[in-house]
């Protein structure tokens, strides 16, 4: 009987333990997006936005498309590959903790992929392509948007169920952060084009959302259209952050100025603004 009884106990404790939250604190991120680096003049200008974050970001996060890679002919892959490495050369020089995600430029060329080494070079460099990350109590998910199916962006089947463990795991009221190169949300083509199209959002993007009907996600961070978008629904803040690289390198782009974002958290509250 004592034995089922601390048995028991135990059992509660480990569950109280698991999904005990960290208390969420006061701290400053960076969200730079789409950098596009093609060159030794756009990976300095890279460098020169790095450099000019204030001091008080503690946290560092790429949205993806960070190096055009998908354009390379096979033998100027070595090219891409080494500004790769020279990109996170420059985030290793910043002293601060960082963490990238993959956008579709960052892919091999489309006559190179087959499905499996489609992210080949980018994981040599950063690692795996989706993964989680903590951060003084808040949970921040980075995403794969870019693998696909029927020619669509997908969140695929393999990521899908680490998804679904991820947040079977995690606890309900703990502030939680999403980064996905290709949105859930976007007015691009409305706007622009005056149409409604699938074509520049993953196509599984409700299926993913409703994963945290029950949970705390506050915040998703976008990129891929290079336009500045804020998009609230049902209490979650989408903002596609425009582009490093503005339009290409060229300016701005239908009205968005090259920038980046700059998050303040304050327990689990924050605030934003779109650094040009």
């Amino acid at each position: 009987m004592k034995r089922s009884i601390v048995l028991i106990l135990s059992f509660f404790f480990v569950a109280w333990f698991r999904f005990e939250t960290v208390k969420a604190q006061e701290f400053k991120f960076a969200f730079l997006t789409d950098m596009h680096v093609h060159s030794d003049s756009t990976l300095s200008q890279v460098d020169r936005r790095l450099r000019s974050l204030p001091s008080q970001v503690e946290l560092i996060l790429s949205g993806g498309d960070n190096v055009d890679i998908d354009n390379l002919k096979t033998a100027e892959l070595s090219h891409g590959e080494q500004r790769l490495k020279q990109l996170k050369d420059l985030f290793d020089r910043t002293k601060k903790t960082y963490h990238v995600a993959i956008g579709n430029h960052d892919r091999l060329p489309g006559n190179l992929r087959n499905g499996k080494n489609d992210f080949a070079i980018f994981e040599k460099t950063f690692g795996q392509t989706y993964y989680t990350f903590e951060h003084k109590g808040w949970k921040f998910i980075v995403l794969n948007s870019v693998e696909t199916k029927d020619n669509h962006y997908v969140i695929g089947e393999q990521q899908l169920l680490w998804l679904q463990d991820l947040v079977k795991n995690t606890a309900k009221d703990q502030p939680l952060v999403i980064i996905s190169h290709v949105p859930f949300l976007s007015v691009y083509y409305p706007v622009l084009e005056g149409r409604y199209t699938a074509a520049d959002t993953f196509m599984n993007q409700k299926l993913v959302f409703d994963l945290f009907k029950e949970h705390s996600l506050k915040l998703v961070l976008q990129g891929h259209m290079h336009l500045y978008e804020e998009i609230k629904v049902k209490d979650v803040q989408f903002i596609t952050a425009g582009a490093v690289s503005g339009n290409w390198w060229h300016g701005n782009f239908e009205g968005t100025a090259p920038g980046h974002l700059e998050v303040d958290v304050n327990g689990k509250d924050f605030s934003w603004k779109y650094v040009k």
